[in-house]
């Protein structure tokens, strides 16, 4: 679950940049990301996210969504959730991973943006309830391509 409208990710802002400007980009530092995607694809392991997005999109979830086309391609699956409809489904709005339903790491941002780290989170009900949470996200979601093609990212060729 992602719910945050930017994040502060250096490794990004030359790829962000050249997004906004309209220029080509081959995305670098997405690439390790997708290998890893793609053979635990072929192994059969799903990833699968959420992210909830305020209405009009920020630049940043602008350029969100358009590199999950990539994400997606490689076997990921990426969706959408107006932030409007997630607190209507009484969905939390910190970030957080699942691994096979039975760990959790809660992320933590600083005011800034930036990542502090994830605290793994080990209390069952604390659990179940991040599982029922991520089921009713899903169900509200959109798939990216729906949701880009909404919000005017569109799909775009492979860089």
């Amino acid at each position: 679950m992602e719910a945050r409208d930017t994040y502060d990710a250096s490794y990004e802002n030359e790829s962000l940049r050249k997004f906004l400007a309209g220029e080509p980009d081959d995305l670098p530092w997405l690439q390790t990301w997708l290998d890893m995607i793609r053979e635990a694809a072929s192994e059969g392991r799903r990833f699968a996210r959420v992210r909830v997005v305020t209405v009009p999109l920020t630049d940043y979830s602008r350029f969100g969504a358009w590199c999950a086309q990539f994400t997606n391609g490689a076997g990921e699956d990426i969706r959408y959730l107006e932030r409007e409809r997630a607190r209507a489904a009484q969905v939390p709005e910190h970030d957080y991973w699942l691994f096979d339903s039975r760990k959790l790491v809660r992320m933590h941002f600083d005011d800034q943006d930036a990542f502090l780290g994830g605290e793994i989170i080990e209390d069952p009900t604390v659990i179940v309830q991040h599982n029922y949470w991520r089921d009713a996200a899903w169900h509200h979601a959109v798939r990216r391509d729906d949701f880009a093609n909404e919000q005017g990212v569109g799909r775009l060729e492979r860089p």
